[in-house]
């Protein structure tokens, strides 16, 4: 395992600025996982770590060394893409082995290092088999596969689930976990998929138009949303957002919308507020709040049901059998330690 140090990283595309001024440390054995929107820059940010995209300025260094200007076959890295780039003709074993029967490497590693990344992704009955003989699923184990018989000091995947459909995206999801647990390598993975940053990461990069919104664990970034931006983008169900204000002793007001003094910054002069509610902190059915109930979906072990109060639109998360039904009007209340505050100008949490 390595880390990986990126400093003052600046890359231009056809003249367009994609990262700007980007600073990043990776642990050896960590798992980071870059979230964020489709042209945030995250894939063009592996591709430069990987030696595919050169940067205008700024360095790279992995496992201490400076990479900046190094080839992709002297990083020491291993990269599974969001394409399987299988080669057709060839047999499982034989994929996973191109690159190191192209380096050199001795005959007898070469089957050491393939049975043990077979095991480990559960392709031995599959070896002898050509990419058209085998599911979605397992082609990508097979590109996983033909990354970790490199032993790499550090995997890089750039969206290598986003083919698939959902149900294999959970299993291999799972695997993936496990594997870096067995293997207890650096990875670095890209995705704009936030339930596999969440259950994949030790840390989350979440990114928007070339540049770190924040870094932090899942729980972190969830739970204390450093902006307007990362609240929104994380969660499903969204975050609700309510145009309010604070008064000086730190209550929040919005139309019928009350919470109790302490919720505002300690000390912050009261003011235009924008507060933040995620779906699994509204609690229908005792609150000393009123609304309407707009929508309800329903969705097996849970329902989320879409609330007006006032102007304010909310969801909540109910996981008990109670129905209900557009046009009821429910009492509801908001846990107030819990919810977020953000300034409504440049969307920083308060």
């Amino acid at each position: 395992m390595a880390n990986v140090h990126l400093r003052d990283l600046h890359i231009r595309l056809g003249g367009r600025d994609i990262i700007r001024g980007l600073d990043l440390q990776v642990e050896p054995g960590e798992f980071l996982v870059l979230l964020g929107p489709s042209g945030c820059g995250k894939s063009t940010l592996l591709h430069s770590i990987a030696g595919l995209v050169e940067p205008a300025a700024g360095a790279i260094e992995i496992g201490g060394r400076d990479m900046t200007d190094a080839d992709p076959s002297e990083r020491g890295i291993g990269m599974v893409f969001q394409s399987y780039a299988l080669y057709p003709t060839m047999t499982v074993e034989a994929n996973m082995s191109f690159g190191l029967r192209i380096a050199g490497t001795p005959k007898e590693e070469i089957r050491r290092r393939v049975a043990r990344a077979a095991a480990m992704l559960q392709l031995d009955a599959l070896l002898s088999r050509k990419p058209a003989q085998l599911s979605g699923g397992q082609r990508q184990r097979v590109a996983i596969g033909r990354a970790l018989v490199r032993e790499a000091r550090v995997f890089l995947f750039d969206e290598p689930l986003s083919n698939l459909d959902a149900k294999l995206r959970a299993e291999l999801r799972r695997e993936l976990k496990l594997l870096h647990q067995t293997l207890g390598s650096t990875m670095i993975y890209v995705t704009h998929d936030q339930a596999e940053a969440m259950t994949l990461a030790s840390r989350i990069v979440v990114m928007d138009k070339g540049r770190i919104q924040q870094v932090g664990t899942p729980a972190e970034v969830y739970a204390r949303p450093a902006n307007r931006f990362v609240a929104g983008f994380l969660g499903s169900p969204p975050m609700a957002f309510i145009d309010g204000a604070l008064d000086a002793a730190g209550r929040f007001r919005a139309g019928a919308i009350e919470l109790p003094a302490g919720v505002g910054a300690a000390g912050r002069a009261s003011g235009p507020a924008l507060l933040g509610v995620r779906p699994e902190h509204v609690a229908i059915g005792a609150g000393p709040l009123r609304a309407e109930v707009t929508l309800v979906e329903p969705m097996g072990n849970h329902q989320v049901v879409w609330l007006r109060c006032g102007t304010a639109a909310l969801g909540a998360l109910v996981h008990d059998t109670r129905a209900f039904a557009p046009g009821d009007e429910v009492a509801f209340g908001i846990d107030a330690a819990r919810v977020s505050l953000f300034d409504p100008q440049d969307g920083r949490r308060l």
